[in-house]
């Protein structure tokens, strides 16, 4: 008698459901940190100009626009904002969860410190940002 060879309908149909479990739990789990790390890169981007901004600020300046702290208005993950006391990234080209939010450094115009806030959930805001 031959040795079956091979794998049965029942057996290929387990393997199919076990998958399909795992990517049910893993695509939600991709997504949120899709959504992590968008929020944290535009972060990134502002915390470039607090230095620029400190500078303006001690030279007895006033900020009114990116450019007078030497970013771009747009990237591929912010629309920036800057005025008298704080840089503002709105996030563009996000997962859902986190598309439209903002993020925002705030400097206390009396002690000089700076304070992070955002809109989105706080299970996607950086450490840094909570």
């Amino acid at each position: 008698m031959k040795a079956q060879k091979g794998f049965t309908l029942i057996e290929l149909m387990i393997v199919v459901a076990i998958i399909g479990i795992l990517a049910a739990i893993a695509i939600p789990a991709y997504s949120d940190y899709q959504a992590r790390a968008k929020v944290s890169a535009g972060l990134a981007e502002i915390s470039a100009g607090k230095t620029a901004f400190e500078q303006v600020v001690n030279d007895g300046g006033t900020v009114g626009s990116v450019a007078d702290i030497g970013l771009n208005s747009s990237t591929g993950n912010c629309t920036i904002v800057a005025d008298s006391t704080s840089i503002t990234c709105t996030l563009v080209n996000a997962p859902s969860q986190v598309n439209g939010n903002t993020v925002v450094w705030t400097r206390n115009a009396t002690s000089g410190v700076w304070s992070c806030a955002s809109s989105s959930n706080n299970k996607y805001d950086p450490k840094t940002c909570q």
